[in-house]
């Protein structure tokens, strides 16, 4: 649905110069200039501060022998839009999408859609052309100034040895860009940290019918993109064989089939980091919605199994991967106003959804117990198994699949091991979502990062590309303390991998850890950082469907806590990024109805944070607020709940112990 649309449409042959077009966004603070003397280059001003050095815009098509490039650029056209359009399923209902645009017609069929928003600026390519043809290369660059600092998460874990197979789980490597690996990918959205404390945020989105984009180091200062190529065979692989891994790939890109619009490549801008989370940049340039009625999707709250390795206690029965076990687990659901449980890896076969079903497991005893006590059932699979061994043939699979648990009364899957992101899986990932909408029901997409699809189909709720918390479980110690700094990564990723959409980060740990006594176990699994640290991300994380991830034992032990999480919405009407620092840590405000949620979380340096209510607006508050206990440096399962009246006239001070947080809900009185 779009709402308050204002354009101005101007078709010229004019230009600012002999080659250069230009065009600003809505407050004049962004610019862009696209060169079209010698090549198509792009630049990006920001507030007359330079923010990309001319960078090419190029793409080489080949149909049969006959290979084709932009061409020169001919008429331009200038748009000034203002726009918006509703979410129910995002972090804000009302979504703004203004911008500046320029439209560049080339003498080879394209056009570049070139935008400029108050936040960042972006391009992508459209071809007219109807005739078959193959993608041979495109040639995106993001040149920058000078040797800026950067977080790069890169591609570091290939499944099977194939350099395009990845899970897009990073952690980020905080380096100038001269010092990046030459010979390694990176995955988006990547950050470089420009002077004055300026951010530009290199991402792609909107990607259909076409490859995802990798980044690598590029000449001097500059980053440029590389694509996954079109698998021409593949085989069952990678991890425990529940990949579908490429044998051998094609010396292109992508096959086109008449008309095309290509991915968006963006870069958002912010002087303040904060500003990032408030970014809608993902959304703005992702395909509009195709689902027609909404009515049915419901986000909310899963329990789930596996993190806590099935772990319930104080029971008159062996827990496991058994009916007696989600039987519990729909009991603590439905006490606790959870909406679904998730039954993991285990359920099925290792190589069919329709065969080979665990004996243990009574899913229609567990579906009828659900439906009686108002609690859905998520089913885990793979991807493979979810379309068979041919992703341009898997409709059908799907389609058997999906009918089968949709009419059972299944809500949905957590499809899991995509970990590819070519032109095959995405149209895959593209052609599962209409399935499952088809049949109302809910994804879960793991192995993937966002890339647009969750606005075209919202009943995909989540997607992993993320060191979550099930890291933890294998998180090796190396002298002193873990290996890697979990709670820098989790005030880094909301500022970065979140800017592309939901993230399947898995929250909720009880047993929690300071550096000197963490240790990784599988069985009894506990989080770096404080309890109130990990409470902290169910109002700074965005997931329609978040996870509670720990026993429910251990969640009916520490009640007070649970009691508060399972409050807290997993959508928004209103999100407002108060204060925080790329890898350092965040303070978010968001608002579902008349109650507010607000959360803050540090890394290990223990801080002291001044909370502006302004947000609030008129009336009264009753704030519920969890904050990290006086012992919490020595016991990170330590907290203080208190509750105040609050208005936005005032303030609260916030202590976060190392590793910490704090959170509150404030009800309007």
């Amino acid at each position: 649905m779009r709402t308050n649309m204002l354009l101005f449409f101007c078709l010229t042959a004019m230009t600012v110069s002999a080659a250069n077009y230009e065009v600003s966004s809505p407050n004049g603070k962004v610019k862009v200039t696209v060169n079209t003397d010698a090549a198509v280059k792009w630049s990006v001003d920001y507030d007359g501060r330079q923010v990309l050095l001319p960078s090419t815009i190029d793409i080489r098509l080949v149909q049969g022998k006959k290979t084709v490039g932009l061409g020169t650029v001919g008429k331009v056209a200038r748009l000034s839009v203002n726009n918006s359009f509703k979410n129910p399923f995002y972090k804000r209902l009302t979504v703004s999408d203004a911008y500046g645009q320029l439209l560049l017609y080339t003498t080879q069929k394209f056009t570049i859609e070139v935008r400029a928003y108050n936040d960042g600026a972006a391009y992508r390519l459209i071809s007219k052309e109807k005739k078959a043809a193959q993608v041979a290369d495109e040639t995106v660059e993001f040149c920058f100034a000078d040797d800026y600092p950067a977080f790069i998460p890169y591609v570091n874990d290939n499944r099977a040895g194939e350099r395009y197979c990845y899970s897009f789980e990073s952690y980020y490597d905080e380096v100038a860009l001269s010092k990046m690996y030459p010979d390694s990918l990176a995955i988006t959205p990547l950050a470089v940290c420009l002077p004055g404390g300026m951010k530009a945020v290199v991402m792609d989105a909107g990607v259909e019918n076409y490859s995802g984009m990798f980044l690598k180091k590029g000449p001097q200062h500059s980053l440029k993109a590389e694509f996954a190529p079109y698998p021409l065979a593949q085989e069952v692989g990678g991890y425990d064989r529940l990949n579908l891994v490429p044998t051998k790939r094609a010396d292109f890109i992508a096959k086109l089939n008449g008309e095309q619009a290509f991915p968006w490549r963006a870069v958002v801008i912010t002087e303040r980091d904060a500003d990032i989370l408030n970014s809608d940049m993902a959304q703005r340039l992702a395909p509009a919605c195709r689902i027609t009625d909404l009515s049915w999707i419901q986000p909310g709250k899963v329990a789930w199994d596996w993190w806590n390795n099935c772990n319930v206690t104080g029971v008159d029965f062996k827990s496991g991967m058994n009916t007696d076990t989600y039987l519990y687990y729909i009991d603590f659901a439905a006490k606790n106003k959870i909406e679904y449980i998730i039954i993991d890896e285990g359920w099925s076969g290792k190589e069919s959804l329709m065969e080979d079903l665990s004996p243990d497991i009574d899913l229609p005893r567990l579906i009828a117990y659900g439906r009686e006590k108002g609690v859905g059932i998520i089913l885990w699979s793979s991807w493979r198994n979810l379309i068979g061994s041919d992703p341009e043939k898997g409709a059908a699979v799907t389609e058997k699949v999906m009918k089968h648990y949709a009419d059972m009364g299944i809500k949905g899957f957590k499809v899991d091991f995509f970990d590819r992101d070519d032109q095959q899986v995405i149209a895959s990932a593209y052609q599962v979502a209409a399935c499952a909408a088809k049949h109302h029901l809910y994804l879960d997409y793991h192995g993937l990062k966002p890339f647009g699809i969750q606005r075209a189909y919202p009943n995909i709720f989540n997607f992993e590309g993320v060191k979550g918390l099930e890291n933890s479980k294998w998180e090796p110690r190396v002298g002193d303390g873990p290996l890697h700094n979990q709670p820098r990564y989790d005030v880094t990723a909301p500022y970065l991998r979140m800017l592309a959409g939901p993230m399947d980060y898995t929250p909720g740990a009880m047993m929690n850890a300071m550096k000197d006594n963490f240790f990784g176990n599988n069985d009894h699994p506990m989080s770096q950082g404080t309890r109130v640290h990990q409470m902290a991300m169910y109002t700074t994380f965005e997931a329609p469907l978040q996870m509670l991830a720990d026993s429910p034992t251990k969640y009916m032990q520490n009640q007070e806590c649970t009691d508060f999480i399972a409050q807290i919405p997993t959508t928004f009407d209103e999100t407002v990024a108060l204060d925080g620092q790329l890898g350092e840590y965040t303070v978010i405000a968001r608002r579902k109805g008349t109650t507010w949620y607000v959360a803050a979380m540090t890394d290990w340096t223990s801080r002291d944070l001044t909370i502006d209510l302004s947000f609030l607006g008129e009336g009264q508050f009753a704030v519920d607020i969890f904050a990290d206990g006086v012992n919490a440096q020595k016991d990170a399962t330590d907290y203080k709940h208190t509750s105040q009246t609050v208005s936005a006239r005032d303030q609260l001070q916030a202590h976060l112990s190392s590793g910490g947080g704090w959170t509150g809900i404030f009800r309007k009185q």
